[in-house]
């Protein structure tokens, strides 16, 4: 099997790594040879965090060049945009649909650009769009987005419900699984 590029990206606390966890988790269970590589920006700071995984029969690198990526999955809208040069011809943007100022909005210097989906769309990308937070909030808490985009994710790629639930029971702490069970199963219905 070719290898097989997938980009996680968002700002500083929402999730990814754990998103990146269950992913990896699915894809070992799979039985792929799977790498996966974060590249931190000011996360601590509400900065962007970009999470590379890359999965196939032989992989030797993790990180992905600028139109890879057979799927990018955003945590925010300006992330989304961000990340397009990052997408292959033909590939998927799934993205939340929420939007989180970065500091140059807050401080004035700038607005946050509207219409974000329609210019990713305009420019030739195929895009799906949740209102992750929204989801997440009806699951039990907002912190559960990242789960729901993965369970949007799941109806784009060829693995069993089975192995995500799995992954989800090995990577979330017992006393959120059942709130973070239900966010999947809320960003697989999508």
């Amino acid at each position: 099997m070719e290898t097989k590029s997938i980009m996680i990206v968002g700002v500083g606390g929402q999730g990814s790594l754990l998103a990146s966890r269950l992913l990896g988790s699915v894809l070992l269970d799979s039985g792929f040879d799977v790498k996966v590589s974060e590249v931190h920006g000011m996360s601590q700071r509400g900065g962007s965090v970009v999470t590379y995984v890359k999965y196939g029969d032989k992989v030797y690198s993790p990180i992905i060049e600028k139109g890879e990526a057979d799927i990018v999955v955003s945590f925010e809208m300006l992330e989304a945009a961000r990340s397009l040069p990052y997408l292959k011809k033909g590939g998927l943007l799934v993205t939340s649909t929420q939007q989180i100022d970065p500091m140059p909005v807050i401080t004035g210097a700038a607005a946050y650009p509207e219409d974000l989906a329609e210019k990713i769309k305009a420019a030739g990308a195929d895009i799906v769009t949740a209102d992750a937070l929204s989801l997440a909030e009806q699951a039990g808490s907002a912190k559960a987005s990242n789960v729901v985009l993965m369970g949007v994710l799941s109806k784009y790629m060829d693995f069993s419900a089975e192995l995500w639930q799995n992954a989800l029971e090995k990577c979330v702490p017992a006393k959120f699984l059942e709130m973070n069970k239900t966010a999947f199963r809320l960003g697989a219905e999508l």
